[in-house]
This record gives C-alpha cells, sequence and structure tokens, in this order.
C-alpha cells in the first residue's frame, strides 16, 4: 500500500482517496439497480487483476480464465447445495482446486515449450472440457444447471453469502480493492521484476538466472486462485450455475476486456477498464429490453467494437493515457 501511495501525485492521492470514499458512500443514494451495476464494476475489476497478473505481468495469453472461475463456483456451490459446508469453508477448497487445474494447464503447456497463441488454445481447450464434462456431471445438475436453495436452513444469513445486495456489494468492493493492492505489492516485489523480464524477453531472462517456468507456474497458480474466489462470489450471488455459461468462452472474454481496455501490465488499468466498460454493456443491455431488442451476442458485439476503438486511439490502454493527461502517477501505472 505504502509504495503505491509514493507512485501516486498529489492529484493522483486525491483522486485516489475520492473515487474510495465515494464508492463506499454509493449505497447510501444509489437505488437497486444502480447497486448492481456497481457490483458489477467491483467484480469484473478483481477479475481483471487476477488475469491481468498472468497475461500483463508474466506475459502468458489465457483465453480460458472461465475453467477457473467455473470450478470455483461449482466447487462452493456443490459444497453448500449437497453437504451444507459454508461458502468461507468452500473457498477454501475452491481454490486448491482451481490452482490445480491451472498447474496442469501451465504444466502441460510451458514443459512442452507450447507458447502464444498455441497457449491460448490450450486454455480455450481445457475450459471446453470441462464445460463437456459438467455438462454431463448429474451430481451438479448437468446441462440442467444448479440451484442454490434460498429456503435452506441458514441459506439467508450474512455468513452463508445470504444477504441482500448491500452484502454483496461491500464484499465485491473489499474483493476489487484488496487485489489492486496485491497486485500493487507483488508489481514492486522481485517476483514481479521477474515476470517482467520472462514478459519481455525469455531468452534473457534465462540467460540472467531466472527460472522462467517457475516463473509462470506461480503467476499461473496466483491467477487461478483469485480467479476461482471470484467464481465462488459468482455463484453465491447468481444462486445458479449452468456450465454453457459459466464455462463459456464468453465468460473468458469478459474476464480479459477491463485490463486490456483499461491498460495491460497496470495497477490501475484493470479497475479503469471496469468502470468504463461495464456500465456501457449494462446500459446497452437495458435499452435493448426497453425497446424489445432480442439480438444473440450484441454485447459480444459492443466490446468488439469497443476493443477496436481503444487500441486504435490507446494502444496501451486508458489509464496510462489518463494519468499522463492529468498528472495522476509518476510511474504510469
Amino acid at each position: 500500500m505504502i509504495d503505491l501511495w509514493q507512485h501516486l501525485t498529489t492529484r493522483g492521492k486525491v483522486l485516489c482517496l475520492a473515487t474510495l470514499t465515494a464508492a463506499v458512500a454509493a449505497p447510501l443514494v444509489a437505488d437497486r439497480y444502480l447497486l448492481s451495476v456497481l457490483i458489477l464494476v467491483f467484480y469484473f475489476a478483481y477479475l481483471g487483476q487476477a488475469w491481468n497478473l498472468l497475461m500483463g505481468f508474466a506475459g502468458q495469453l489465457s483465453l480460458g480464465h472461465a475453467l477457473y472461475l467455473g470450478l470455483g463456483a461449482y466447487t462452493a456451490t456443490a459444497l453448500w447445495t449437497l453437504f451444507g459446508i459454508g461458502p468461507w469453508i468452500g473457498v477454501l477448497i475452491a481454490i486448491p482446486v482451481a490452482a490445480a487445474a491451472g498447474m496442469i494447464v501451465g504444466w502441460l503447456g510451458w514443459r512442452f515449450a507450447i507458447e502464444g497463441v498455441y497457449f491460448a488454445l490450450l486454455t480455450i481447450a481445457f475450459a471446453e472440457f470441462t464445460r463437456i464434462g459438467f455438462d454431463h456431471l448429474q451430481i451438479t445438475g448437468a446441462s440442467a444447471g444448479m440451484f442454490l436453495s434460498v429456503s435452506s436452513p441458514g441459506s439467508d444469513k450474512w455468513w452463508n453469502l445470504g444477504g441482500g445486495p448491500l452484502l454483496y456489494y461491500y464484499l465485491a468492493l473489499i474483493l476489487a480493492a484488496s487485489a489492486t493492492l496485491l497486485v500493487a505489492r507483488l508489481r514492486r516485489s522481485p517476483l514481479g521484476y521477474r515476470w517482467l523480464a520472462v514478459r519481455e524477453d525469455p531468452k534473457a531472462a534465462q540467460a540472467a538466472g531466472i527460472d522462467i517456468f517457475r516463473a509462470k507456474m506461480i503467476a499461473m497458480l496466483i491467477s487461478a486462485s483469485m480467479t476461482a474466489v471470484g467464481g465462488v462470489f459468482y455463484g453465491f450471488y447468481y444462486r445458479n450455475l449452468f456450465p454453457s455459461q459459466v464455462f463459456d468462452i464468453g465468460r473468458s472474454i469478459e474476464i480479459i476486456m477491463a485490463p486490456i481496455i483499461g491498460g495491460l501490465g497496470t495497477v490501475f488499468g484493470p479497475v479503469v477498464g471496469a468502470i468504463l466498460l461495464t456500465p456501457l454493456g449494462e446500459s446497452l443491455t437495458a435499452l435493448m429490453q426497453h425497446f424489445g431488442i432480442n439480438t444473440p451476442g450484441a454485447k459480444s458485439i459492443f466490446y468488439g467494437l469497443t476493443l477496436m476503438v481503444i487500441i486504435t486511439l490507446q494502444p496501451s490502454g486508458v489509464w496510462p493515457w489518463l494519468a499522463r493527461k492529468l498528472g495522476l502517477d509518476r510511474s504510469r501505472t
């Protein structure tokens, strides 16, 4: 936290404190719909930080991060539905499950020198294989989905994540803020510098004595674990899971959009990207519903067009440009 604070200019510190204060106080004035949009903003900022660690810092492109989201969601919700084990214990089990999956993907990819677009295809394949598996797994409802009961004993208690929107709002805010602080800490750590060396020039990093495989695996394990926590949040917030939704590549695309638009490899990029992109996407959905328009994939098309515009105008993302124009960050990260 201290290191992150030192790299902000006075204007950046004021804006950071104002934004955090506004976020904490927002439920006092926000209606239920606005609160739900803000929950999604924090949620995607958190997931964006998780993916940013792997791609933005370590330079490893994963297009199948829905794998870890889905495993986290299904693990915790299945434990609650089948055995009555609460989410606070369920998340402790979901994390190693997702981390193990990430370790398998990473080991198969990097041990056999699968890099770049081929590694990205490998991550998509694992997410798709898992989706097919859960489509036929009867214990979790198969393709019919899994639903969390709202009438079971203890399901309405806050410690079982059974509270209303206010609980999920502050939980999402804590997740996003904690992830940002963690990313800032890792970015300036020896491990973070090793990731950057691997991202910029793997051969030079190896020549300098960096264990490239180990550095990549640590990034994968942290990223997968963080994404699994987001999956637990997803499962209990929506209270229903379908393999075709949670493991879909479209879910992975949603995860990666905020850091790409905000600024890959930066600390605040995923947050800025989520603040910009999520309200626009939800506004588009609301407008389509208002006018009775039912166009499958409209949000994906919108995200694609937005990405094209941002890449054309600001290839490094919105945050570096914003920090430079407004003088917010000395290092522009």
